[in-house]
């Protein structure tokens, strides 16, 4: 079993965030995990059904990513200049 930090940021509106770049880790680490278990011929494992999966969370891994890289370089998200 994997253990996984995930930082949480709190709000000021009580809730709390986790940063982007946490997430995916955590989506990719499980996908690696699950299709180890298949690699290791884990019997309560149905390998197909485990390959689609872990290719799901590391799609929704890159969607993310590259939203993130999307917002991040949008002209108007850019911090402002000092003088």
């Amino acid at each position: 079993m994997h253990s996984f930090a995930l930082p949480l940021i709190p709000t000021e509106e009580g809730g709390v965030i986790i940063p982007a770049e946490q997430v995916t880790a955590l989506l990719r680490g499980v996908a690696e995990g699950w299709t180890a278990a298949v690699e290791d011929d884990s019997p309560d494992t149905d390998p197909e059904t485990v390959r689609a999966m872990s290719e799901a969370l590391t799609q929704l891994a890159d969607q993310i990513d590259a939203e993130c890289i999307a917002c991040a370089s949008r002209p108007d998200q850019a911090p402002e200049a000092r003088t």
